[in-house]
């Protein structure tokens, strides 16, 4: 094998990585809310096995990103591609701890008389739709679909600020409720992190196409025009 298919090959190896550890973590989000849901704390272990994988995860790739840099000395679209999976490599890891915090307290939810979520499934649905479309974003190097991600971070902070001030108020007219309110607070805070961090991602997916950093809403709005040399391929 040429030393160029050596790399293409890494690279490939490095999204489809990337891509398992991203549908770990969607579950993982996916059996969190179940705990809170369902009232059902037997899925925490599920959530707890997976991290510990979703750690793992997390050490390789940063140990392959790191090789490719040293053995091949990449530039252009490869080395932003390397450079956006060591980001999204440690996002996802963040969104794995998120999922567990979830989980953790959904058991003491579980243990205690039910307590209205008011938008928290809202915001689940929310949370995991962006996940799951900054990581095709990655996937297919679409950066329409990423932008579409990052807008959608203004509804689920719009649902945080909502579920906070509605649990407010109950517990101030309720004082029984005011352990359960500042846990769902809790898992609203974590909601709102998943989808921080899947924006984090459909951002480095613009960076890794246009070469065009937009965190913070910097150059949002100018013309999209791919970086040269050209991005990285998608693979199948």
């Amino acid at each position: 094998m040429t030393i160029k298919r050596h790399f293409d090959a890494g690279l490939d190896d490095l999204r489809a990585r990337l891509l398992r550890m991203g549908g770990l973590c969607e579950e993982m989000v996916h059996y969190a809310v179940k705990v809170v849901v369902e009232r059902d704390e037997s899925h925490l272990a599920a959530v707890r096995e997976w991290e510990s994988e979703v750690n793992r995860m997390h050490v390789e790739i940063d140990d392959v990103c790191l090789k490719l840099i040293a053995l091949h000395q990449p530039a252009a679209g490869d080395l932003r591609l390397i450079a956006a999976a060591l980001k999204i490599n440690s996002d996802l890891e963040r969104i794995g701890d998120q999922a567990v915090n979830i989980a953790e307290t959904g058991v003491f939810l579980c243990r205690e008389p039910k307590l209205k979520l008011g938008d928290i499934p809202r915001m689940v649905e929310v949370a995991v739709g962006m996940l799951k479309d900054s990581l095709d974003s990655f996937a297919r190097l679409d950066v329409e679909l990423a932008r579409e991600v990052i807008r959608r971070d203004d509804e689920e902070d719009r649902l945080k600020s909502q579920t906070f001030n509605e649990l407010v108020h109950m517990m101030q007219r309720d004082a029984s409720t005011i352990q359960r309110g500042m846990d769902v607070i809790l898992i609203a805070r974590n909601l709102e992190r998943v989808a921080d961090h899947a924006t984090n991602i459909a951002e480095d997916v613009v960076f890794m196409v246009l070469g065009k950093d937009i965190r913070h809403g910097a150059h949002d709005g100018e013309p999209d025009a791919p970086a040269s040399p050209e991005p990285p391929t998608a693979t199948a």
